[in-house]
């Protein structure tokens, strides 16, 4: 795994750099989704989100201008891409923050600020801001702007005027979000790939900005960014006549062969339709998807619940009647063990292991399941139906589980 690690950095920076891009890019995207698939219990919204920025980029002529291949080959730079490719990366985003917002939509997160209120709680004492924090004001505040910021920014980011505004909110939210909650690099990424809604040329510009000749007064720390500016701007030219050179002054764009172009926008409409439909599934469900985890993968569902639960396994003997009390976090991680007890797939599935186990040593046997799970700060209650023999269940991907339990919405629980 240290090499498999190692791989995947290194196809990483070549993908960055643009060397040999229509082979690393998609040996980045096969070795980024084998990661992502590989176990269950690390599953991330924002993981899985890489990878289909992976799959997309690969699909892209990300590699036609300041790149490693165009410089090994100018006669490849092209300075046009066909309007998809460059659209492909802002639709998805705003299909993340749309249905995000849509997800937000519920009792716990509006009507009890829930679980908000426990996560800012638990910031009380942070300097300087653990004063605002336990406001339950505060709370209330954060779940509603977040909720209606995560609706309305993509439409905000398609309006010229409007994308500023946009962009300075989605600062706010990220940086509150990297200071309260420990999200990885989602709040970095989220902000780059909103920049994708400004026009495509922005680091071009940023670019010629550096490299531009304005006159600075002469101070220690503008001396720096002279140099740094003029350092660029030998770069850029030096750039610029080479392509040029070599390439004809090439005005035209790439594009795929049209024996391939249909199949890939037609490939691309269907995962779009995908990416509009899976968030919206746990509606086909009979059961809360914060409690059942029905339709909770796949659907931009970030940050909505606090839930802990615990439990064990309890085998019969069908035989003999002999009974025996399994523990999983004897043999799982920590992490595995966490997530296995407040989700009802992981605990058929560890059943079903046990089942096969005992079956191997030539003995059949019934597998029950005592599990207790708390959800958003209310109190521990039955998760698993004890008199369900889950050795004999089998997975219904389609259908609720009478087997889960519905939790129970009592005052004061």
């Amino acid at each position: 795994m240290s090499l498999f690690f190692i791989g995947g950095f290194l196809l990483g920076l070549a993908v960055a750099f643009g060397w040999r891009f229509r082979i690393t890019a998609p040996l980045f995207a096969l070795a980024f989704t084998y990661l992502f698939l590989l176990e269950k219990a690390h599953y991330l919204n924002h993981a899985y989100l890489f990878t289909w920025l992976a799959w997309l980029l690969a699909l892209t002529p990300a590699w036609r201008d300041f790149s490693l291949d165009v410089r090994r080959n100018p006669a490849d730079w092209s300075p046009k891409v066909p309007a998809w490719s460059v659209w492909l990366f802002p639709v998805l985003m705003g299909l993340v923050y749309f249905f995000g917002g849509i997800a937000k939509m519920n009792y716990d997160w509006l009507v009890e600020a829930m679980p908000m209120k426990m996560w800012l709680q638990a910031r009380a004492g942070m300097p300087v801001f653990g004063l605002l924090w336990k406001q339950e004001f505060t709370a209330y505040f954060m779940s509603w702007s977040g909720m209606m910021l995560d609706f309305s920014v993509p439409f905000l980011l398609l309006h010229k005027r409007l994308r500023w505004l946009a962009l300075g909110m989605l600062l706010m939210f990220h940086a509150t979000n990297h200071l309260l909650f420990n999200i990885g690099i989602f709040p970095y990424l989220s902000m780059v790939l909103t920049s994708m809604f400004f026009a495509p040329d922005w680091p071009k510009r940023l670019i010629k900005w550096m490299a531009g000749p304005e006159k600075l007064k002469n101070q220690q720390t503008n001396r720096l960014i002279i140099r740094a500016r003029s350092q660029v701007q030998k770069w850029v030219q030096r750039w610029q006549s080479t392509v040029a050179r070599s390439s004809g002054n090439n005005t035209g764009y790439w594009q795929y062969r049209p024996l391939l172009m249909k199949p890939i926008l037609f490939g691309l409409f269907l995962l779009f339709c995908l990416q509009s439909v899976l968030p919206l599934r746990h509606w086909a469900f009979n059961s809360e998807v914060a409690w059942s985890e029905e339709g909770h993968r796949y659907s931009w569902r970030m940050m909505l619940r606090s839930k802990q639960g615990s439990g064990n396994y309890r085998i019969v003997d069908k035989a003999t009647g002999e009974e025996e009390v399994i523990h999983p976090a004897d043999s799982l991680s920590s992490r595995q063990y966490r997530k296995l007890a407040t989700h009802p797939d992981m605990i058929l599935q560890y059943a079903h292991h046990l089942r096969d186990l005992r079956a191997g040593a030539g003995t059949e046997v019934e597998v029950y399941a005592s599990f207790r799970v708390r959800l958003n700060g209310r109190k521990l209650q039955r998760f698993i139906d004890p008199k369900a023999d889950l050795a004999t269940v089998k997975w219904q991907r389609f259908s609720s589980k009478d087997w889960v339990l519905e939790e129970i919405r009592l005052p004061g629980l």
